[in-house]
Formats: structure tokens, C-alpha cells, sequence
């Protein structure tokens, strides 16, 4: 959100990072899956070291994490850095390098309080003056994908271990903002040439880079010096770029890979093939992008006949292999910022589609539209289908380049699927905000949606008030003309059964506690 938002309710509020207790946390639990069964197996290297051999179709194409971003890759750039926060199981920041933080009465300021003694894989201490350095850097570096997360940072002051934040409004969402996905926190030393820092990643996480071919591997070893050493029981990180899906499960069978994230359409191949096949949590969900600020979608009419134009069960039915539902807003149910109340606010009704198109002065076949995406999809061929049947022609052109039209706002129809953000706030502004990267439609904005975040930004995490304020903003988020929720779907990860049990944790993968062929096992 824009910084010129202001407080109007500031209270004595004063949290403490270990003693928190959030609503957001009790509410998501109730929708979390079980974790992996712990299986036992063979050791996983010739060396006797346990390694992960983890294939990945989203290996990063950036490892500075200011330009990497907060999308699905901050998942393999937490094996390099570490943040200030981190997420558990409930979905409640708690400590990583920052031992403990702690608002002031106004609730305009937070101190983050490090953890004494760390240093960074090149020898760089880790203090105050590297968080300031990290979020001055994600907030003006050109190339940077993170500086409308950090829109209500106004500055950091560093004082010794103490990392001051000040910001230009109430906002209790720091701390669930400032983890693995915003803030990945690099060698100030190494970040001074960012080119650099792409290519031979430094951060103060588990392990640490020892080859890095771009776009194809990096191998990596355990940092001993990582503040959390002594439960990381994995030795060695063989990171590969997935081949064709269709390999991958005989790359896991043969033991080429012990781990892999999945399509659904693999899934059931992974279990026959005797691998375990986790179902994580996450915050996935994919949309139809509309410009209101370009013909047809100009037209009220037009939007809200795409809306009922859209038959979200066969996306569900034709593209998930039954790991899928139905949603029409970005959190999944049970989510504490699920709302109820918006739920099937635009029924599939063709009918009602084409009579709102002719109302708008439209005849089959007037509207013909180009649906740009960046690769083949059939997502595309499904809404070209539906539209069709209201008298909307849809023409799919693939460009590879599409994230620079995308993101510039210049397209007028498209897809996108997001994996949703630990902070409830940031994935609603992210979508919905006049400045948010996923609303094609900037800088417009739904009437009522800025106040309704400020008021929970204002809002305490374990204030009762919270879930029903935090609600209201996804209510107001819903009115958009701009995006057209469809389905959401699981990340689904098949794994070697000697590789142990994971966390549970929405979204992320952390590989605390977790062994390879009962190497390493804490004794």
C-alpha cells in the first residue's frame, strides 16, 4: 500500500516476537494436511554424506533474493540465506536470525533484536547494519522484485544487534512480512556488486553454495556456522533444474533424484512407483487478469459476464487429478482471511452471460480477444472454450517475454497463478492494491479496499478482532473487476522413502530435523 496511508486508531500495543500467539496461526492449523511419514532407507551417497538430490521445476533463475523475488523460488534460496522471521507450522512468524522483536506503544516501530555471534558464509557478521543494507537494497536496487512489499518501511536504523524499524504507519504485520519470502537476508560485503552476488550466492542459511551452473545445478554443503547447525542433519544439496515431467518420477525411482515437486498428473505414477507423495500445504491460486483500464473489460457489463462466463469445476476436474477445489478469492477455506461471505458471489450462469453481454450493445462474436500467456497452458484452452460458448472468441498467443507486458500493465486479458504470501495483507495488495504486481488493472483499486487494509495493518495479529477485520479487507479486495479467481491446487512433492518426514509448514520447505537414510539422526 502507498505510504501516505495514516494511522487512526493507534493503541498500547506492545508485542513481543516470542509471545505471540495469532488468530492467523489458530485458523490455519485447522487446514493443515499431516506431515510425511518418517521412513527409513538407504544411505544416499557413495561418500556415506546424506544428500539431497532434489529436482525442481522452479529452479531459480536469480540467486540475489532482491531480484529473485517473493515467488515460488524462495523456497531453494532459503537453503543459501536466512531471514529475520520464519514461519511454523501454524503460519506464525517466529525467530530465525532475529532472536525476538518488539513494537512500541504506537505500534509505528519495531525493534529486532540478532542473534549475538552469527556471521555470514564470508566471514561478514550478521548485525543491524546488514538488515539496513538488505532492505535498503530490495527497496531502490533497479532490478528489484520486492520493493512493493516494503511500501510501509520509511527506514532502518542499525545499533549493534538492534535493527530499528520505523515506519511510516501502524503495521502489525512486519514480522510476518519480514521472513523467507521478503526478506532473505544477504552479505552486505557480496551484495555491494550485485551481478556478483547472482552467481556465487552468500547468506548466513543452513548450507552454503560450492557450484553453481546457472539455470542447470548447484551443489551445495552444510554451513556449520548456521545458527540452527545442530537440527540440520543433511550434509550435502545436489540442486538440479527438473527435466521433462514426464521423467522425473523414473529419475526418483532409479535414484537419480530423492526429491521432487510434482504435477498433479504425476502423482498417482509417484505412488505406484512406491514414493511417498506429500500433499503441502500453500496458498496457490490461479486467475483470469482483466485491464479494466482497456476495451471490452472498460465496461462493467463485460467483466461481470466473464465472471458468470467462468465454470470453475472444470478447471478443477480437467487439471488437478482430484488434488484441486473450486475458489473464487485467493486464500484456500479454513484460511483465517477466507471469507464466507464472498463465496460464490458470480455463479457460473452462461446464460446470464449473454445477456449481460448484449446489454453492454455485444453480439456473438463482437468481442474477440487475445489471451497473452508465456507458455503453453491449458488453462487457456479451457477459458477460450468457455467463453466461447457466450459468444466471446479468445485467441491464445504465447510469449516468452510476457512478464515485461504483464508487469508494465499492457496487457488486456491473461493468466496468472500465485503462491500465495505469508503476510494476509501482502497477498491481498499484491492483487488488489493500486500498486500491486499481480492487479493488471493498476492503479486502479476497488472503493473501500485502502481503508479496510490500513484498518488491518492497524490491527494486532492476536487482537480477537482481527480474523473478522482481516475479512473485511478480503471482502473489499473481492469487489475488483480486475481478476477472476478460478481454482486452487496443492504443491505436491514425491520423495524417496529415505528421505524423512518434513515440517509441515504452509508454502515452505525447511529442512530442520529432517534425515536421509537415517544419516545424521540426532542421537
Amino acid at each position: 500500500m502507498p505510504g501516505r496511508l495514516t494511522t487512526r486508531r493507534p493503541g498500547p500495543h506492545r508485542r513481543s516476537g516470542r509471545m505471540r500467539a495469532t488468530a492467523l496461526g489458530a485458523a490455519l492449523a485447522a487446514v493443515l494436511v499431516p506431515a510425511l511419514s518418517a521412513c527409513g532407507g538407504d544411505a544416499a551417497s557413495a561418500n556415506g554424506a546424506a544428500t539431497l538430490k532434489w529436482t525442481s521445476t522452479y529452479f531459480p533463475a536469480h540467486w540475489d533474493p532482491v531480484v529473485s523475488g517473493s515467488g515460488a523460488q524462495f523456497r531453494e534460496l532459503s537453503l543459501v540465506y536466512a531471514s529475520l522471521t520464519r514461519t511454523d507450522t501454524t503460519g506464525k512468524a517466529v525467530p530465525d536470525l532475529a532472536e525476538s522483536w518488539e513494537y512500541n506503544d504506537r505500534g509505528d516501530q519495531v525493534t529486532f533484536r540478532l542473534r549475538p555471534g552469527l556471521k555470514f558464509s564470508d566471514g561478514e557478521p550478521v548485525n543491524a547494519a546488514a538488515v539496513k543494507a538488505a532492505v535498503e537494497r530490495a527497496q531502490k536496487q533497479k532490478n528489484s522484485a520486492l520493493f512493493g512489499d516494503l511500501t510501509s518501511i520509511e527506514s532502518v536504523e542499525a545499533k549493534g544487534l538492534d535493527a530499528i524499524v520505523h515506519l511510516n504507519q501502524v503495521d502489525y504485520q512486519i514480522p510476518q512480512l519480514l521472513g523467507q519470502r521478503v526478506l532473505q537476508i544477504a552479505s552486505p560485503k557480496a551484495a555491494a556488486s550485485p551481478g556478483k552476488l547472482d552467481q556465487n550466492p552468500v547468506g548466513a542459511g543452513p548450507f552454503t553454495v560450492t557450484q553453481l551452473v546457472p539455470g542447470t545445478k548447484a551443489v551445495l554443503r552444510k554451513n556449520p556456522d548456521y545458527w540452527d547447525a545442530e537440527n540440520i542433519h543433511i550434509d550435502q544439496v545436489e540442486l538440479t533444474s527438473a527435466p521433462d515431467a514426464s521423467t522425473v518420477v523414473s529419475g526418483l525411482r532409479t535414484g537419480v533424484y530423492n526429491f521432487a515437486d510434482i504435477e498433479p498428473s504425476q502423482a498417482d505414477a509417484a505412488k505406484k512407483a512406491g514414493l511417498d507423495v506429500f500433499v503441502q500445504p500453500g496458498f496457490n491460486a490461479s486467475n483470469l487478469s482483466l485491464n479494466v483500464n482497456k476495451a471490452p473489460f472498460d465496461d462493467d457489463k463485460v467483466v461481470d459476464a466473464v465472471r458468470h462466463a467462468v465454470d470453475r469445476r472444470e478447471f478443477v476436474d480437467k487439471l488437478t487429478f482430484g488434488y484441486g477445489e473450486v475458489t473464487d478469492q485467493p486464500f484456500p477455506k479454513g484460511y483465517v482471511a477466507y471469507d464466507p461471505r464472498s463465496e460464490d458471489a458470480h455463479p457460473y450462469d452462461p446464460e446470464k452471460s449473454r445477456k449481460l453481454l448484449a446489454e453492454a450493445g455485444y453480439g456473438p462474436g463482437d468481442i474477440k480477444l487475445d489471451l497473452v500467456i508465456p507458455a503453453e497452458d491449458p488453462q487457456a484452452e479451457i477459458v477460450q472454450s468457455q467463453l466461447a460458448k457466450v459468444g466471446i472468441t479468445v485467441d491464445i498467443k504465447v510469449d516468452k517475454n510476457w512478464a515485461t507486458p504483464f508487469f508494465a500493465k499492457d496487457l488486456t486479458f491473461s493468466l496468472y497463478g500465485t503462491t500465495g504470501r505469508d503476510s494476509a495483507v501482502q497477498t491481498l495488495t499484491a492483487h488488489f492494491g493500486p500498486d500491486g504486481p499481480l492487479n493488471l488493472s493498476s492503479p486502479y483499486q476497488p472503493d473501500g479496499f485502502e481503508e479496510a487494509v490500513a484498518e488491518v495493518r492497524r490491527t494486532p495479529l492476536d487482537a480477537p478482532e482481527y480474523p473478522e477485520v482481516l475479512r473485511a479487507a478480503t471482502r473489499a479486495g473481492l469487489e475488483s473487476k480486475a481478476l477472476v479467481f478460478t481454482y486452487s491446487s496443492p504443491n505436491l512433492i514425491a520423495k524417496s522413502k529415505s528421505v524423512s518426514g518434513l515440517p509441515e509448514i504452509p508454502a515452505h520447505i525447511d529442512w530442520t530435523g529432517v534425515t536421509i537414510g537415517g544419516k545424521g539422526a540426532a542421537s
